[in-house]
């Protein structure tokens, strides 16, 4: 085809099985660009971890386009129009978001290209089914998870396969571009060194990733999943998120039939955790108001409790709970949280601490690599028993009998929690109720080198149930 195109690069910072880039490349020409969105509001903005990966992430894009992508920062509509006038442009391409926010503003922007008398063609490069594909039979949307996990593998299409990587011969570089460093992702105080050292973002470390996993982390997740300590989780959703490897990557890459169909339940069950990403973004796609409100309304007179002594513990990794704490310095140390993990350090704070689950959706929205609004606010919602499908609020999970399930020997809180290292295996889920001389032979002083719980958690439970009692018989509006 004749005439210039732009792709539009979002949260599809790939080259491989990229819908609307290939689509653009074929065209004469082809404006790789990307466009930091700084008249997105504060809830809409990236947090600083996933900031440092978008730098990274953007730096690598950049250099497999042979230093061709063109870099703005500022209103997308105002950028885009500018660039289609100044280079001549005949069409623009973009791989669709499904964030509200996003497609209220996608929706203008290509009405007022069209209206110039630019075409604009969008695509599907981060799902494996657009949300409209996935309906009950009378067109409504899912709110339990297995009737939607039943359709999507039983009578909804397969997943397209996946398109292979575009040749870059044709991409050019606008004039009036930035560079990566310009848009200051970065922090200036250099809290990531340790982040740095674990992780690999781009499309290159995407793939290692992956192959990593199919090697060494598939077999066996069945039941290696929920240790935090195996290596049994895939560590793909900040790859996923940031559209580095697309979830048809991931799906066909066990066989041509797709990871559903492999003989394996390890990789069955690995499926149905792409599937629940899914059910995440169909919610979100139908329930915009999915990260402020809760979905059940009665949750909405829940007596939370405000003490910010108890948030910032929480936060910090000092609550005196050991299996908590390691949750919570991973996520700080590493940009990252065992999904186990993360549903009991969630239960605690909304449930022992009785804390509004937004104000840990936002703690985990700054910190994880992997925020994802879709699924953040599911799976907050999950825990704290307010959203669809969501786990009854009176499933409270004990942060001590689940650390001696998932983490018997301690090795989890050793490699996070030091301070413990010494704690033999019987007393490290709980330091407070081990004798004097065992905690003197560890060097372990409760109240100094490390706190006494901040919560009783027998007790804390109780109030849980209590609170919860008072909006049990009310009903959703």
């Amino acid at each position: 085809m004749f005439g210039k195109a732009i792709h539009w690069f979002r949260q599809d910072l790939r080259l491989s099985d990229n819908p609307a880039l290939s689509e653009a490349n074929l065209h004469s020409e082809v404006f790789p660009i990307y466009i930091l969105d700084n008249h997105a509001s504060e809830t809409e903005n990236i947090g600083a971890a996933s900031q440092w990966w978008l730098h990274h992430s953007l730096t690598k894009l950049d250099q497999q386009l042979g230093g061709k992508l063109s870099i703005f920062v500022g209103d997308p509509g105002k950028i885009l129009t500018a660039l289609v006038k100044r280079n001549e442009i005949t069409h623009v391409f973009w791989n669709r978001c499904y964030e509200p926010w996003r497609v209220s503003r996608d929706k203008k922007i290509k009405e007022l290209l069209e209206k110039q008398g630019t075409f604009v063609q969008t695509k599907n490069g981060s799902l494996l089914w657009e949300p409209w594909r996935v309906l009950k039979k009378d067109g409504s949307p899912y709110k339990v998870f297995t009737p939607f996990y039943k359709r999507a593998c039983q009578d909804t299409d397969p997943p397209r396969q996946p398109l292979t990587a575009v040749d870059i011969r044709k991409s050019k570089k606008d004039v009036e571009t930035l560079s990566v460093d310009s848009l200051n992702l970065l922090p200036k105080t250099r809290w990531y060194d340790q982040i740095e050292a674990l992780w690999n973002p781009g499309e290159r470390g995407a793939k290692k990733a992956l192959n990593s996993f199919l090697s060494c982390g598939l077999a066996g997740y069945q039941l290696g999943r929920d240790f935090p300590v195996r290596e049994n989780i895939s560590k793909l959703s900040p790859h996923l998120h940031f559209g580095e490897l697309s979830p048809n990557e991931v799906w066909y890459s066990e066989s041509r039939e797709g990871i559903l169909n492999c003989s394996s339940d390890d990789g069955v069950l690995f499926c149905r955790q792409l599937i629940w990403r899914e059910f995440s973004y169909n919610l979100l796609y139908f329930f915009k108001d999915l990260p402020e409100e809760n979905f059940k309304s009665k949750f909405d007179r829940f007596p939370w409790v405000v003490n910010q002594n108890h948030l910032k513990s929480w936060k910090q990794g000092n609550t005196g709970i050991p299996f908590i704490d390691a949750g919570m310095r991973e996520l700080w140390q590493t940009g990252h949280m065992h999904n186990r993990v993360r549903m009991i350090a969630a239960s605690f704070l909304v449930k022992n601490l009785l804390i509004d689950w937004r104000e840990g959706q936002k703690w985990f929205w700054d910190c994880l690599l992997d925020a994802d609004l879709a699924s953040n606010s599911a799976g907050w919602q999950w825990v704290a028993g307010s959203g669809v499908d969501a786990a009854p609020y009176f499933r409270i999970f004990n942060p001590v009998s689940q650390g001696k399930k998932y983490d018997l020997e301690g090795l989890y809180i050793r490699k996070f929690v030091p301070e413990l290292s010494q704690m033999p295996n019987e007393f490290i889920h709980d330091p407070w109720n081990a004798p004097p001389e065992i905690l003197e032979k560890a060097n372990v002083i409760l109240g100094q080198n490390y706190s006494f719980p901040i919560v009783d958690l027998k007790e804390s439970r109780q109030r849980a149930l209590s609170a919860y009692s008072q909006i049990k018989g009310a009903k959703n509006l």
